[in-house]
């Protein structure tokens, strides 16, 4: 396999203003690419600590890229540090000048003289070309090593890397193993439990094939991934293990896919069976019925969606009955399946679903502590509610009861008999 270095550079990267989504960006990527990504740098913006970086990376990789330090302010010196490193004079590109002016004509800003200097490159590389930004990338090589420097903007650095680093990479590495990759997207079990259900995986494993558990708030991916001389070859060394996978996770597997949501995946059983659904949210403020919407086409099943956050708008709008909340109080199994009721027939959907609970990290009791949250739910006359404990954190706690709230729908719309977590249903 052939060895890739990634440094990313910026002091906002180091002191935690920006997180650094390009490093798991590109690795995910160079990886799925065939090539092994042996290490990654974070280093400020330092002449001296970006220039042995990256005269380092060049000796012990085989490819290396660097992101950030590209931009027209003082603090963005990359550009400086690798023309001295190759020893070459900085040359207008006028394509790339044209660009920039096009830019700021067509924005109705002034031209600045450091805007001006992005057009400048180093006279020995070849300039890769940025439709995204300002700034354009650069791509070197030095005795069959290869270096490409990127800017740190995200969507500018993968636009290039697709565009114009990739077909390259491909030119001049011929032999790289292709890498399949496969995400099974999992609800409603713990890591420990489904790691136990699939059981012992050496036979894959010391097949060269790769398996990693990485557990969120919304459940657990389970990612495969094996190298071959072709996609097929690939493809064939994972076919056994995806159809144990796919045996052993039944019905807790939603879906399978890096990018796919627990909301699109209820979503599209929504259309399918030609069922709407109404939110009454409470402890979530809204997180339901925001996952839900972020799916495009959700207007032809989401019918609204009530933050009913105190207790009036509990009553008012939902028609809980305050005599109701006064004898259970609002966290409660009663008023959520209220809510889950009223929010359905408010809204004239099939299907209601309501959270009630306290998401802390204050406001608990002994009786109802911290992390104690009520959902309720309206099928078509179905009503029931689940009860979860969950943790103290409160961005966290409003994140799993979104997710458990999906996947209780998406089992009920699949008519799968029981639910997420272990959870029972308590009935009105």
């Amino acid at each position: 396999m052939k060895i890739a270095h990634i440094i990313s550079i910026g002091n906002e990267l180091l002191i935690g203003d920006t997180v650094n989504t390009n490093a798991s960006w590109l690795g995910r990527s160079l990886t799925e690419s065939g090539f092994d990504v042996e290490r990654v740098f974070t280093i400020p913006d330092n002449y001296h600590l970006i220039r042995q970086h990256i005269t380092q990376s060049l000796d012990y990789s085989d490819f290396t890229v660097v992101t950030g330090g590209l931009g027209p302010t003082h603090d963005d010196i990359t550009k400086k540090v690798v023309t001295e490193m190759f020893d070459c004079d900085l040359v207008e590109d006028k394509e790339v000048m044209s660009y920039i002016e096009k830019i700021f004509k067509t924005r109705g800003f002034q031209l600045s003289e450091s805007n001006r200097e992005q057009a400048m490159v180093p006279s020995v590389c070849d300039v890769l070309f940025n439709k995204q930004g300002t700034a354009p990338g650069m791509w070197f090589e030095k005795e069959g090593k290869y270096l490409a420097v990127l800017p740190g903007v995200p969507y500018e650095m993968q636009y290039l890397m697709i565009n114009q680093v990739y077909p390259k990479l491909q030119s001049v590495f011929t032999d790289v193993d292709v890498w399949v990759t496969e995400y099974f997207k999992t609800a409603g079990i713990p890591e420990s439990t489904l790691s136990d259900q699939i059981g012992n995986l050496e036979e894959f494993l010391s097949n060269g094939i790769g398996v990693a558990f990485l557990p969120n708030p919304g459940g657990v991916t389970i990612r495969i991934s094996a190298s071959g001389s072709s996609r097929g070859e690939a493809e064939k060394k994972l076919a056994k293990l995806r159809k144990l996978l796919e045996k052993k996770i039944d019905h807790y597997l939603y879906g399978k896919g890096k990018e796919l949501s627990l909301a699109e995946v209820v979503g599209t059983l929504l259309k399918e069976k030609n069922r709407t659904i109404a939110t009454a949210e409470s402890c979530t403020g809204g997180y339901i019925s925001n996952e839900i919407t972020n799916i495009p086409g959700s207007s032809h099943y989401l019918n609204g969606g009530v933050v009913a956050y105190s207790n009036r708008s509990k009553s008012k709008l939902l028609g809980v009955d305050p005599e109701i909340i006064q004898k259970y109080g609002a966290v409660s199994k009663e008023v959520a399946l209220q809510m889950a009721k009223g929010v359905a027939e408010h809204f004239d959907a099939s299907i209601g679903v309501s959270t009630t609970g306290i998401a802390g990290p204050g406001g608990g009791t002994e009786e109802k502590p911290v992390g104690l949250v009520w959902m309720g739910f309206w099928f078509n006359g179905k009503h029931f509610a689940l009860k979860a404990m969950f943790s103290k954190d409160r961005d966290l706690n409003k994140q799993r009861t979104s997710m458990v709230v999906l996947e209780t729908v998406r089992r009920e719309l699949l008519e799968i008999p029981n639910y997420p977590y272990e959870l029972k249903p308590y009935l009105p």
